[in-house]
């Protein structure tokens, strides 16, 4: 996803209908799904049937390649979120292959016109945590809010000033923010003198 440098906080539209509508049928759908969770996984039924249930809110989603613990804290953060207060959380994007990030920065280098404007948007994949398979891009905006206010309890932070949909699992962190960073190219920038 690409925002104007600056956007830090998501765009707030009224919620529509329909987004209410989708948000209660997950959640119904959740409910009914509970006592199949719980005779397949007891001890993990809420978080098997709230993922059951968002698998079918957002099909296109994959986290396969994430790393275990990334996958894990999502997981449960996104349980979290939708049983106790009523928020879907939805992954836009998770693990890239190196190609398919390499991919991503020429488009956004032809797009923008230089590599160092590609890199205010989309990391190399040698600099990608996607490819790492750490970051997570999230949906819609308010579950990407609800992420950011409790997603550290669960070792999940906000980047990105201008990505207000990624978020990393950073274990290292011990439930302490990390400094965000402008855009993605400002790490790499700061190691090598300034010169994003």
């Amino acid at each position: 996803m690409r925002r104007s440098e600056g956007d830090d906080e998501p765009r707030t539209l009224p919620p529509r209908a329909r987004d209410r509508v989708y948000t209660a049928v997950t959640r119904v759908l959740a409910v009914l799904l509970l006592p199949v969770a719980f005779v397949r996984q007891p001890g993990r039924a809420r978080e098997l049937a709230c993922g059951w249930a968002l698998r079918m809110r957002f099909p296109a989603e994959d986290l396969t390649g994430l790393t275990d613990g990334a996958r894990a804290a999502f997981t449960a953060a996104r349980a979290e979120a939708l049983w106790r207060h009523g928020q879907l959380v939805g992954l836009t994007s998770g693990y890239r292959d190196p190609r398919v990030q390499q991919r991503m920065f020429e488009e956004e280098v032809r797009r923008s016109g230089s590599v160092a404007a590609a890199r205010m948007f989309v990391a190399p994949p040698a600099e990608s945590n996607h490819v790492k398979g750490m970051a997570l891009d999230v949906r819609p905006h308010e579950g990407a809010r609800w992420l950011e206010a409790h997603g550290a309890r669960y070792d999940l932070y906000r980047i990105y000033d201008n990505e207000w949909w990624h978020f990393e699992h950073r274990p290292e962190c011990g439930g302490t923010p990390p400094r965000r960073l402008p855009h993605p190219g400002a790490a790499w920038a700061s190691r090598n003198g300034g010169r994003v």
